[in-house]
């Protein structure tokens, strides 16, 4: 069961071993039942892509993850008929912007897994169910991850 918690990293190796806990984890649980949205609240330089990259490791994906601050969204097929959705926000001027691109049929199915980088632009659209991490750079390498729902965000 995803639980309230804090996670302090010190390398970026950690950040990415802390994505692949929090991908198995989902795993585990009731995916293929509903969509899950991770959403990461962070300046830049806190981790998110780097957490990012261990967490779309764990669900099998293989291809480089880069942040997808120019496309916005980018989908990487998993096994089966799943789908993970890396979605950056951070050039999202309003909440509705992020619908234009389908946003909203992504969250209707089932077999997704949406990350969403900067998710605090689009708050009031992501499930109430959201799993929120907030990302805190507090040395050159260490980082704190303060993980928890959207209604207690």
């Amino acid at each position: 069961m995803l639980k309230k918690s804090i996670l302090f990293t010190k390398t970026p190796a950690q950040t990415r071993k802390a994505g692949r806990v929090l991908a198995e984890e989902i795993i585990r649980s009731n995916l293929g039942k509903k969509s899950v949205v991770v959403g990461l609240i962070g300046g830049l330089g806190t981790g998110k892509t780097t957490f990012l990259q261990g967490f779309a490791r764990a669900l099998g994906i293989k291809k480089k993850i880069l942040s997808p601050t120019f496309l916005i969204m980018r989908k990487l097929p998993m096994a089966g008929s799943r789908a993970f959705y890396h979605v950056d926000c951070y050039r999202i001027r309003k909440p509705k912007d992020i619908l234009a691109l389908g946003f909203k049929e992504i969250l209707a199915d089932p077999q997704s897994i949406i990350a969403v980088e900067w998710a605090d632009k689009i708050m009031g659209i992501l499930p109430k169910d959201a799993i929120m991490l907030k990302f805190f750079h507090l040395d050159i390498n260490e980082r704190k991850i303060e993980r928890s729902f959207k209604g207690l965000a």
